[in-house]
């Protein structure tokens, strides 16, 4: 094959790698998490400095203590040497918690990841990611009061894992 071809088709399966991690923490999917980690994976996060095999029990149980959760991954780029790699993309989080009895709180986590990929058997997986966060606002819960105003869209409240909208892609 074309070794320009191989280049990005390797580029978009890390790419697909990147956009599957984001889509199993909202669906609180942890076999599909799990897949976007090598198990010997050097993870640090700060609050979590350990192995991948490690570090997915631990983002699971963050992102059940949300009653919302949103990520998104943009401006992904993506360096390919033969079987390893390296990436650099933005990230936003969004969740949503109760701030004290009766009252939510949304918070806006802005960071970047900074990865090293290994393909094995043809699959790319993470081997290294350190996250920075670059700034965390908090903000009013608005779901509720739309809810509440009469302008209706649909909402989903994803509390456990297998939500019967979640699709396997």
């Amino acid at each position: 094959m074309d070794a320009r071809l191989e280049t990005l088709l390797d580029k978009q399966a890390i790419e697909e790698v990147v956009m599957r991690y984001s889509r199993t923490l909202d669906w609180l999917d942890t076999e599909g998490q799990g897949s976007c980690y090598w198990p010997e994976a050097d993870i640090n996060y700060g609050f979590y400095a350990g192995d991948g095999a490690g570090w997915v029990p631990v983002v699971m149980e963050v992102e059940l203590a949300s009653e919302r959760r949103w990520h998104l991954c943009g401006g992904l780029l993506i360096s390919v040497e033969g079987d390893r790699a390296s990436s650099e993309c933005y990230g936003f989080t969004v969740s949503s918690a109760p701030d004290q009895p009766g009252e939510k709180m949304d918070s806006l986590f802005g960071g970047r990841y900074l990865d090293e990929w290994e393909k094995r058997n043809g699959k790319w997986r993470i081997i290294k990611r350190k996250y920075i966060l670059d700034f965390t606002y908090q903000l009013p819960h608005g779901l509720d009061a739309l809810a509440k105003s009469g302008f209706t869209l649909p909402i989903l409240q994803i509390q456990q894992p297998g939500h019967p909208e979640y699709r396997p892609l």
